[in-house]
């Protein structure tokens, strides 16, 4: 791990699987009669969807896209136990109250001490957000918890103008800012965007040679909160 070699001013953070632990989710497809492989299934085709949808030039929001996304996975599900449209709910409920990665809260709270603005960037809702932080106790440790929904266009990360409504709303400059988020195609989507990157690699993984290496790289938050205050 290497610190960065300028000290930014502002953090911004990926929310879904950065911040938020999204393990319970096989356990609440299984509560529906689902199999808990799905959830990761249905993850992914929900990043598809809104990304197609960003490139298309016709964003949707993040929980537009899930749920949609989640009744097209359901419906093929033989012996489900609610009906589908209870199912639906009850799933996405479950990703309304995922709880926070055991590192963030003491992560954030060292990132806010040292005196760097700290905010959440989320392709999803801001309300989702809240809920994560105050479920951790660290919701005075963000300064400001912005979404996509109010970029241009309501634009999905990884396009440019995700990350221009999050230097916009914090007042700061590409280079002054990092984006930190455990997903290589963020990570490469704010390199793009001009900003200063940090990959969260939770679980060691090799980082995908064919998108922009980040700048700085963590096992998780707290290691990151110290390389970043240097």
């Amino acid at each position: 791990m290497s610190a960065l070699s300028t000290r930014p001013d502002v953090v911004l953070l990926d929310v879904n699987e950065t911040l938020s632990d999204t393990a319970p989710m096989a356990r609440a497809f299984e509560d529906v009669g689902a199999p808990g492989s799905l959830a990761a299934t249905w993850f992914a085709g929900v990043l598809r969807d809104g990304f197609a949808r960003t490139a298309a030039g016709a964003a949707a929001p993040f929980a537009d896209v899930a749920a949609g996304a989640l009744r097209t996975v359901l419906e093929g599900v033989d012996g489900l136990g609610p009906a589908l449209d209870d199912a639906v709910s009850q799933v996405m409920d479950a990703f309304t109250q995922l709880p926070a990665h055991p590192d963030v809260a003491p992560g954030l709270a060292a990132l806010r001490a040292s005196g760097l603005h700290v905010a959440t960037l989320t392709n999803g809702a801001t309300a989702v957000s809240d809920g994560l932080l105050r479920r951790a106790g660290a919701r005075d440790s963000v300064d400001q918890l912005l979404s996509v929904q109010d970029a241009p266009g309501g634009a999905w990360k990884p396009a440019p103008a995700a990350y221009e409504h999050g230097l916009r709303a914090t007042g700061s400059t590409a280079d002054r800012a990092v984006l930190v988020a455990v997903h290589p195609w963020d990570v490469d989507g704010a390199a793009r965007a001009g900003l200063r990157t940090a990959w969260l690699d939770r679980s060691g993984r090799t980082y995908p040679s064919h998108l922009t290496a980040p700048d700085v790289t963590a096992p998780s938050l707290t290691a990151l909160a110290e390389l970043l205050s240097r």
